[in-house]
């Protein structure tokens, strides 16, 4: 086999950027006119941006990274250029590791999706997008497609003239993690399920069982957004040997392990690459304490095999869908709790609440996924790579 030559003399060193807030996600935002062509050269330069690999203190303190996965993000945008999508601007998200080399592209960012449009607008990207009504008062709508999963997703935010500027300081919205208020972004991804593997359930049930060192345990995949892996926290203290409803300790190896484990046998389940960390994600859920009325579900996320701490946008999502497909672990969980999963469902996790929602069509298919999130522009220059 031949020998690539890769040349990025053409790629400027520092190139412009943005850095941006979206959701409970930092990242940096480039126009795909100043990268290189074949995005196979993409990964040293976003390495190089982020100060990774950081093998041996893990703070990624040569480059814009924060150290952990929520702030260790690329995302490029630029023109569409598949015209059947019917889309204003493309965009393709990278997840950059922290402590090693691996630049992920295997799933979407649903935090950095929601500063998307309002980028492209900053850019001239898209400077016809239409305005709309129909969500917030003078607001305009972007379609964007993410091409990680080739789904489109749709952001409406407030606009100070309409197609001219993104207003991201009205008092409109709160998000848990973030503090204070600023508008509200609405996020519609539409036809969410299948993102990774072509179906919202890539194994046909709602229940697999998965192998463990422990012993088998039960674990709904579901595809919507993102694939996503979700486990009962009882079935797992079964499988650790532990007592029913004693607290996991996810600072223990042994923990952290056991579910990359069932990560992996997921994965393996539903025609994904089991080595790849960035997807699917696992999610341990459970029911609210006894009093918290504020939540319907409870969830802890890890990413990159690390507990999140505040759940993925994306992961958020599929579990608003999940806890619509009957006999799902989510499914169960609201039911036993008497809960009532066909509206916006509010899942607590270790920043707060957050409210998803998903609409079906007649035929049981999914239409749309949908959150609010806020953001907020940080620093727009040139960063070195």
């Amino acid at each position: 086999m031949a020998t690539r030559i890769v040349n990025l003399a053409a790629t400027p060193n520092p190139l412009p950027a943005h850095f941006l807030r979206g959701g409970t996600s930092k990242g940096i935002f480039i126009n795909r006119c100043y990268l290189p062509p074949d995005k196979r050269d993409w990964d040293r330069i976003f390495l190089g941006i982020m100060g990774s690999p950081d093998g041996e203190y893990g703070r990624q303190l040569d480059g814009m990274g924060g150290g952990i996965s929520s702030l260790s993000k690329v995302v490029v945008v630029g023109p569409p250029q598949d015209p059947w999508k019917n889309a204003d601007v493309e965009y393709t998200f990278a997840q950059v590791g922290v402590r090693d080399s691996v630049v992920d592209y295997s799933g979407n960012c649903g935090n950095l999706s929601s500063m998307v449009g309002v980028f492209a607008v900053d850019q001239d990207l898209c400077p016809h997008p239409a305005s709309s009504d129909r969500v917030l008062p003078s607001s305009l709508t972007v379609r964007a497609l993410n091409t990680n999963t080739s789904k489109i997703i749709e952001t409406t935010f407030p606009v100070a003239v309409p197609g001219t500027v993104a207003k991201l300081d009205l008092e409109q919205a709160s998000i848990a993690g973030v503090p204070g208020k600023a508008s509200a972004i609405v996020l519609d991804f539409l036809e969410p399920a299948g993102a990774g593997t072509g179906k919202l359930l890539p194994t046909g049930s709602a229940i697999d069982t998965l192998p463990s060192p422990g012993g088998s345990v039960q674990a709904s995949l579901v595809d919507a957004t993102n694939p996503s892996i979700f486990v009962h926290d009882a079935n797992l203290n079964s499988a650790l040997g532990l007592a029913p409803f004693a607290p996991l300790d996810y600072s223990d190896p042994r923990v952290l392990d056991f579910l990359e484990t069932i990560r992996q046998a997921g994965a393996v389940r539903m025609g994904l690459d089991p080595s790849a960390q960035a997807q699917p994600k696992i999610a341990v859920l459970s029911m609210p304490d006894e009093g918290d009325s504020a939540a319907d579900i409870v969830v802890l996320a890890l990413s990159m095999g690390v507990v999140h701490k505040a759940v993925p946008m994306t992961l958020a999502l599929c579990l608003g869908v999940a806890s619509n497909v009957p006999n799902s672990i989510p499914w169960r969980i609201m039911k036993e709790d008497g809960k009532d999963s066909t509206h916006m469902l509010r899942v607590r996790h270790p920043g707060g609440v957050v409210e998803v929602g998903a609409e079906f069509k007649a035929d049981g298919t999914v239409r749309s996924a949908k959150a609010i999130r806020t953001g907020r522009r940080l620093m727009e220059g040139l960063v070195y790579w």
